[in-house]
């Protein structure tokens, strides 16, 4: 038998997101665990996909993507962030977040280059890093309130330190950047070639009238930033798998060298019906309301258990703290609970390299009404 070379992540497996989804389809649990919608898109999005399709439009598009759908999305940054990119030079459209944001990694990231990442973080992050033979220096926010100490931060920075990757709106914990955050971002950068990978998948999701305070509102940390979004989180599609990069024209040419060998371009069809359908801007603008009616039914009907609904400012995932219900550990927690009880959840710790155990879950609330009905009913049955 052949003798195989030693793996490039040892240390990686399959996702708790996969994990879960298994354990509620072995149990016929209700999948609040996988962070995707259970409803249909906008038929309107739909049709435009359909006419395209049947015009012709199935071929290859250009490396960066259709410029229809470049220009769009430009003018969708500038009203929300006031904030400039070139639709040609500056905006690639990638199959999805987060193919965005491994190709940013893998553009600009060396062996013994040094990446900060704030924990809990989204599991793509630090394999990616990895990968290319960087190294992770992580700052772990703690429940309930996820703050970042920026003290901290600072003695995480070194020589070697080349790239920050913020999520904000933070998945899993729902918290947003702040004035103040920015403003210490701001003093860390300064005066330093330290880039920023800026994952922003979630930003037309935030709720009770605060603001998304996207990376390229600010001149300073837009020049050394790429900013990563997604439409799949935006338009309910997150199997379509499309999404975008942001970056000066100077970060961008850098990506692009490896999207083209990564997956060079991007479905046309798609492209193309995004582009007519993003021309109304109440089609993203409506968002945040949207999912905050769904967020609140899920917190009224929780609020008489025994489980602590902790502050979710953005994304469509509500983190549970359990300790009144269970002192099991998260993972085994949300296993009973997935069996038993028949509601799928993620268990925070997965979001830790150190697998921090806080009793903690986290639920997705982007789901029709009567799943998230019969979802609470088990959950005031605990």
């Amino acid at each position: 038998m052949i003798q195989l070379p030693l793996s490039k992540l040892s240390n990686v497996g399959t996702t708790i997101f996969s994990q879960m989804t298994q354990l509620a389809n072995e149990n016929q649990a209700i999948n609040l665990s996988q962070g995707f919608p259970d409803f249909m898109p906008d038929s309107e999005l739909l049709n435009y996909v359909d006419d395209f399709i049947k015009k012709g439009f199935n071929q290859y598009a250009p490396l960066g993507g259709m410029i229809g759908l470049k220009e769009e999305i430009a003018r969708k940054i500038e009203n929300s962030h006031q904030a400039i990119y070139h639709p040609d030079a500056e905006i690639t459209v990638t199959a999805g977040g987060t193919q965005a944001i491994f190709t940013a990694i893998a553009a600009f990231i060396k062996r013994d280059d040094e990446v900060i990442i704030f924990e809990p973080a989204y599991d793509c992050y630090e394999p990616t890093v990895e990968l290319f033979g960087g190294i992770v220096k992580r700052f772990e926010m703690k429940a309930p309130h996820y703050e970042i100490d920026w003290n901290a931060v600072k003695g995480l920075i070194s020589e070697k330190t080349k790239m920050i990757i913020l999520n904000n709106p933070n998945n899993p914990s729902g918290k947003i950047l702040t004035e103040n955050d920015i403003r210490e971002l701001i003093k860390i950068v300064k005066d330093t070639s330290i880039l920023i990978l800026s994952d922003e998948v979630y930003e037309n999701i935030v709720f009770d009238g605060k603001q998304h305070l996207s990376i390229c509102r600010y001149p300073e940390l837009k020049e050394r930033s790429l900013l990563v979004a997604s439409f799949g989180k935006l338009f309910h599609v997150t199997g379509w798998k499309i999404g975008y990069c942001a970056a000066p024209k100077a970060l961008t040419d850098e990506f692009r060298k490896v999207h083209q060998f990564n997956v060079f371009c991007v479905n046309t069809p798609i492209q193309l019906a995004l582009a007519e359908y993003m021309k109304n801007d109440d089609h993203y603008n409506q968002l945040s309301s949207f999912f905050q009616k769904k967020r609140d039914f899920l917190r009224q009907g929780l609020a008489s258990t025994s489980f602590e609904l902790l502050d979710c400012e953005g994304t469509y995932f509500q983190a549970l703290k359990y300790d009144k219900v269970s002192d099991k550990n998260d993972f085994d927690f949300a296993s009973e609970l997935t069996v038993t009880h028949k509601v799928a959840s993620v268990p925070f710790s997965s979001f830790y390299k150190n697998k921090v155990n806080e009793n903690v879950i986290r639920l997705c609330f982007a789901k029709k009404e009567e799943t998230l009905e019969k979802a609470i009913e088990n959950l005031t049955k605990i």
